[in-house]
């Protein structure tokens, strides 16, 4: 007997399964709030230079014109003013009369005046983070992302080496560290684990929709909240898992912990005929690994992974979640610059997913989690893709195309947090999930950073987030296939997929 059939003597999915996944809701609602926040915090108002200031002038009321020149749309230039005022462009009735003729221009030395609205009260009006200084603004969500990346990394190893899964996938996770992995992966592993396989793949969607419903709080909280502190307060205040979190039982506790699931799911009687015996029977068919997590590193990445092309399957699978990251932020992170009122973007953003999403669980369940995985990806590029050549002037279009590709990214999202966790065993499933949330960091860590890019050439941002998702739905494409299949114990996958031109069987281990 496996787990899989064990859970199913247990209840399947029964009311302990229910409770986890219920409580997972909060931290999940609010992780949008997180990682999506600087679009508000951040926000960059329209600001021009302060005008130099001109003798005999102590009413203030010299016109802008005259000190601020204009850009070739009729707008005030956010990052230059006059050396000396111009006065020769007015008439007497103050309209234009003339041009500037080359009128020598200078830095903002004094500062700059910003427009009241709804980025009154932010990071980049407090510590002017525009013109020369408007690259720290992207530094400061890599940072956050690169925060975001050291808990990914760190509690999914630490998970593994001093909560080490054994066979039975009942390994806690601290509430204080799970709060610091994406997804947060520290809780959702665990709970993956306990869903029987035909419930996976909704689960996997309602996690996701709670996602989505955390993009329509933050909307609510950025409007009624503009001045960033708060707002910052406010979010990072509400965070955190639930207190009554059902954390599975440690091992030495493993009997005892079945026998409570058994009883919450109503089948206490069968969780009375669990024995010492038959969990040694599980723990057998598992052994651990010598060294904790160096073993289920060495697991990960030994000789015999890279020879049955084990390796190679991870390493594809971490590429999908770092492009699907990457291109996300790189659209989600950019509402400001599609030109229509933010709070509808946010909102529009968020309910592309509920559909996306939706799309997605059905298409993993039909048609298997590579062809989703894949799909979804090429789809995003395209979409990224298409906006190049879509002028800037049709605001809604391009809006349009950045909304379907949004969409894309959140459905791969939804596949890759289902897709990664069938793929590895259980011995690293902790580990190589963890990995996966590092490698997601990375993108969305990087993501910002190459919006810089546009200083060379305004597009050179699009082709990049648009290439990586095509790139990665090419190599999806030598995935195994998972669906329908039981959570491997070992690195056996039991199906045969192409690799180098000649099909091959996954199979590091003779036994599940």
């Amino acid at each position: 007997m496996n787990f899989v059939e064990l859970l199913a003597r247990l209840g399947g999915m029964g009311r302990f399964q229910v409770t986890y996944v219920a409580a997972l809701a909060i931290p999940l609602l609010m992780l949008a709030s997180h990682n999506l926040l600087q679009n508000f915090t951040a926000g960059v108002p329209e600001h021009h230079c302060q005008p130099r200031p001109v003798a005999n002038d102590s009413a203030g009321d010299v016109p802008l014109l005259v000190s601020i020149p204009s850009d070739g749309h009729h707008r005030l230039q956010r990052c230059r003013r006059y050396v000396e005022p111009q006065w020769h462009l007015l008439e007497v009735n103050g309209t234009v009369n003339g041009t500037t003729n080359g009128a020598p221009t200078e830095p903002c030395h004094d500062g700059w005046t910003y427009q009241d609205g709804i980025f009154a009260h932010t990071i980049v009006t407090e510590w002017d983070l525009v013109c020369e200084s408007k690259k720290l603004r992207q530094v400061a969500q890599s940072i956050y992302m690169a925060g975001i990346l050291l808990g990914s990394g760190l509690f999914g190893v630490l998970s593994d080496k001093y909560v080490p899964p054994r066979s039975l996938p009942v390994t806690p996770v601290p509430v204080f560290p799970a709060a610091f992995i994406p997804y947060p992966s520290g809780s959702s592993t665990p709970c993956m684990e306990w869903i029987p396989t035909e419930a996976r793949a909704v689960v996997g969607t309602i996690n996701g929709y709670c996602y989505t419903l955390g993009q329509f709080v933050l909307a609510a909280a950025a409007f009624g909240l503009p001045h960033w502190r708060w707002l910052q307060l406010v979010v990072h205040g509400g965070s955190g898992d639930p207190p009554w979190t059902p954390d599975s039982p440690p091992p030495d506790l493993a009997l005892k912990g079945l026998r409570k699931v058994a009883r919450v799911n109503g089948r206490k009687e069968e969780g009375d005929k669990l024995s010492e015996e038959v969990l040694e029977g599980l723990v057998r068919r598992e052994p651990p690994l010598p060294g904790g997590a160096l073993g289920a590193k060495s697991h990960l990445c030994g000789p015999h992974l890279v020879t049955s092309g084990g390796f190679h399957l991870d390493m594809l699978d971490f590429g999908g979640r770092f492009s699907t990251s990457f291109a996300y932020y790189g659209l989600a992170m950019d509402l400001q610059g599609f030109g229509v009122d933010i709070y509808l973007s946010q909102l529009v953003f968020g309910a592309v997913d509920i559909p996306a999403k939706l799309a997605s669980v059905l298409a993993i369940s039909c048609v298997g989690r590579r062809v989703a995985q894949a799909g979804s990806l090429a789809l995003a590029g395209i979409c990224i893709l298409a906006n190049i050549i879509v002028p800037m002037e049709l605001q809604i279009l391009r809006m349009a195309f950045a909304v379907i590709g949004k969409g894309s990214l959140a459905a791969s999202f939804n596949c890759a947090y289902i897709f990664t966790g069938e793929l590895l065993p259980t011995i690293i499933r902790q580990t190589g999930m963890g990995l996966g949330g590092t490698m997601a960091r990375v993108g969305g860590m990087v993501a910002p950073l190459v919006r810089m890019a546009a200083d060379v050439t305004p597009v050179l941002p699009l082709i990049i987030y648009g290439a990586a998702p095509i790139i990665s739905a090419i190599a999806t494409c030598f995935l195994p296939e998972t669906r329908n299949m039981p959570l491997p114990e070992t690195r056996s996958f039991g199906v045969s997929f192409p690799l180098g031109g000649a099909t091959e069987r996954v199979t590091s281990r003779t036994r599940r």
